[in-house]
């Protein structure tokens, strides 16, 4: 029986596909769930795996011919003849597994998506093929944007396929590569060298696309990728390699050649969290009327209730006493008196929450986030201390989750861990105002008449001026200078 091959259904967003490789040739024997081809979009690369065993009949679109969902593509006879050689394929895998007892193959699948999220990337592969792994342990990041997925090993057994590399975009529950379950290193190495040198699996289809139109084969470009991966960086290198020697045979001075060789740039693709920053950091400044208002703070009654209390305080709570709880106590004492900065806008109408979560934006190795300190008015001052503790454990381990990042209505950032004196911090959309804290310095300060040396700090608000008029503003920021100069009034709520 003959069936068409039909390239899979786009998502809404993509209008047309490119037939990027075929697998198989016309004639050639398949197995069942074997790719037949790839089919690339601007954001995917789709596989079409057979439905049952087969030979390949006809291939109407080539490679390189531009396809639209849902459209055929080839055909191939069912059974024809594969009943000989389908053993072929599983015993060469089976085989080796003797040695080394019986093995199963684990497909490595991307963890389902949060519904916001409509696609991943792969981040960073911590195995290659024919690596050893043990139960649980984590193969592959998935970097959506806003958290990073872990997916781990199963069970133990070798690195099988590699189907997606770094960087590669991927939906949820998408397959991108496998676990030879079972397995040990010796029972896969004999399959591994054929996977190693094959270009389809050292380039993308995009990347083999160039190299096509370039006229290089992969054993002329070398991979800088894991696993001796080719980018299409690898391949322009190549190519200026390749037509550099007619240069130099003329009379360029080699001199200058080593001159210019030490004049070098990196090019590395923007990580997803970076873009969504960028995203929604212009969104912020374009689509709001934003306006910052500055104040400064007298922080030595802070710093000497701290000197006072902070090994008792220690000793009692098993966490340090930082001045973020009392940041986050005068925060959330001004937001009650001032609900309409406890507020956002929705459309045409404005939010106003009646409840206390406050986004603290922490750094991590991947750039700033902003995980929330849920019903903040709730925590005491250790609770608050713990609170921000634990989430920058997460960021910096890269395990905040969704509901870590989620929500918050007010965000407080402190460039003064990093000595920033004075800044003006953009918004956190959808909120529509956040706190600036700054360097603590010493400086000479008019108490009344004489002059004295204080610990300052600038104050930073910057809000949604659509939203927050600047009698409220500079009223809730001089509220969170007044408590923060007079601790004592958070405790009397005054």
């Amino acid at each position: 029986m003959t069936t068409e091959i039909k390239v899979p259904v786009l998502p809404e967003s993509v209008a047309d596909a490119t037939v990027a490789t075929w697998h198989v040739q016309v004639g050639e024997k398949f197995s069942r769930d074997q790719v037949l081809v790839d089919i690339e979009t601007d954001k995917v690369v789709l596989e079409v795996p057979t439905t049952s065993d087969g030979v390949l009949t006809d291939i109407s679109q080539a490679e390189g011919a531009t396809v639209l969902g849902d459209q055929v593509i080839g055909t191939f006879s069912e059974g024809s003849g594969e009943g000989d050689a389908t053993p072929a394929v599983p015993q060469e895998a089976a085989a080796p597994a003797a040695s080394g007892g019986a093995s199963k193959v684990i497909d490595i699948i991307v963890p389902v998506l949060p519904e916001s999220v409509a696609d991943a990337t792969v981040a960073t592969w911590h195995v290659a093929e024919g690596d050893s792994v043990s139960v649980d342990q984590n193969l592959v990041d998935i970097e959506t944007d806003k958290v990073v997925l872990e997916v781990v090993a199963q069970d133990n057994g070798v690195i099988g396929k590699i189907i997606h590399a770094e960087g590669d975009t991927v939906l949820g529950s998408q397959k991108i590569g496998e676990l030879n379950a079972g397995a040990s290193v010796n029972t896969t190495a004999t399959a591994t060298p054929d996977q190693a040198i094959s270009s389809d699996e050292l380039a993308s289809p995009s990347v083999r696309r160039l190299m096509t139109e370039k006229g290089l084969s992969a054993g002329d470009v070398t991979g800088s990728g894991k696993g001796g991966r080719i980018s299409k960086e690898d391949v322009e290198a190549a190519v200026a390699a390749k037509s550099a020697p007619s240069a130099p045979a003329k009379s360029a001075p080699v001199a200058a050649v080593q001159d210019l060789g030490e004049r070098t740039q990196k090019r590395v693709p923007m990580t997803r969290l970076r873009k969504t920053i960028a995203t929604r950091l212009l969104e912020a400044k374009n689509s709001t009327a934003m306006l910052t208002t500055f104040n400064e703070v007298n922080m030595k009654p802070i710093m000497d209730l701290r000197a006072q209390y902070k090994d008792v305080f220690e000793k009692t709570h098993d966490t340090r006493l930082g001045f973020m709880s009392f940041y986050v106590k005068a925060v959330t004492e001004a937001l009650k008196r001032f609900p309409g900065v406890n507020a956002s806008i929705d459309g045409d109408d404005i939010v106003y929450h009646n409840f206390f979560d406050i986004s603290i934006a922490v750094s991590t190795p991947r750039g700033l986030v902003t995980p929330v300190l849920r019903d903040a008015d709730q925590l005491s001052m250790a609770g608050i201390e713990n609170g921000i503790r634990d989430l920058a454990i997460k960021g910096r381990d890269g395990k905040l989750a969704i509901a870590d990042m989620t929500g918050g209505n007010f965000t407080i950032t402190n460039g003064g861990v990093f000595g920033s004196l004075l800044s003006t911090p953009i918004l956190n959309l959808p909120q529509a105002a956040i706190l600036g804290m700054h360097k603590i310095q010493d400086r000479p300060m008019a108490v009344n008449g004489k002059v004295e040396i204080l610990p300052m700090m600038y104050l930073a608000l910057s809000y949604d001026h659509r939203l927050i008029d600047g009698k409220e503003s500079v009223g809730f920021l001089v509220t969170i200078k007044e408590l923060l100069e007079d601790p004592a009034r958070l405790l009397l709520d005054i």
